[in-house]
């Protein structure tokens, strides 16, 4: 018995042996070498491309240019006003109109001119009072401005100053005069009104001026031999 069972355990290894190497060579052939064949891959067209191709600079972002303002030569805030004022009050003058001459002036009692013969006017009323009594003796009147200059004193104050010359006939006998005139202008609301006058003469006058004042010719010195 005991020699009947090795037989059947000996011929049943010697059959399987045959088998198992079968199924190992059947295993090695069938599977697919997919990890030598992705590595051994040969690059495609495009891939060599971008290997080879150098990766492009990147564009500077461009610089937006800052522009400087402009520097613009202008007349000082609220100069072109005053001098429309003044404009005004010299062609009152010229065509000796009361109204337009005392409508330039500030309607108080406090408003003072120094008059060119050495007399003083207060008060808007007395003004136009004066030029009621000389304006229609007028004739022929003829005012010229020169070396105009409009000083701003803020935003509600200036200061006119210029030479003038005018000819006029007065009760039919020609006259002249010149001096100069100085005018402080006011913001009243959305106007310039004139709060002061000061004329006087651009000449001398040796009866009216302090010895010590009055100029002369430097003397003229001595050549030495």
């Amino acid at each position: 018995m005991i020699k009947r069972t090795v037989f059947i355990i000996s011929f049943a290894l010697t059959v399987s042996a045959p088998i198992v190497g079968q199924n190992t060579n059947s295993s090695n052939t069938a599977r697919p070498r997919t990890t030598a064949a992705n590595a051994n891959a040969r690059p495609s067209e495009s891939q060599r491309a971008t290997d080879t191709q150098k990766p492009k600079p990147a564009s500077p972002t461009p610089r937006t240019a800052q522009n400087k303002p402009k520097v613009v030569a202008s007349e000082a805030p609220g100069s072109a006003s005053v001098l429309a004022a003044f404009n005004a009050l010299l062609d009152g003058i010229r065509h000796r109109d009361v109204n337009a001459v005392a409508s330039v002036y500030l309607n108080s009692p406090r408003l003072v001119l120094f008059n060119n013969n050495g007399t003083v006017t207060k008060g808007w009323d007395q003004v136009r009072r004066n030029r009621q009594s000389s304006y229609p003796d007028l004739k022929d009147v003829k005012l010229d401005i020169h070396d105009l200059s409009v000083v701003m004193l803020g935003r509600d104050g200036a200061v006119v100053s210029c030479l003038w010359a005018q000819s006029q006939t007065y009760k039919g006998t020609p006259e002249t005069a010149s001096g100069r005139m100085t005018l402080v202008f006011k913001r009243v609301g959305k106007d310039w009104k004139a709060v002061h006058l000061h004329t006087s003469p651009d000449k001398q006058d040796p009866s009216r001026v302090l010895p010590s004042e009055q100029t002369s010719p430097s003397p003229t010195p001595t050549p030495k031999p």
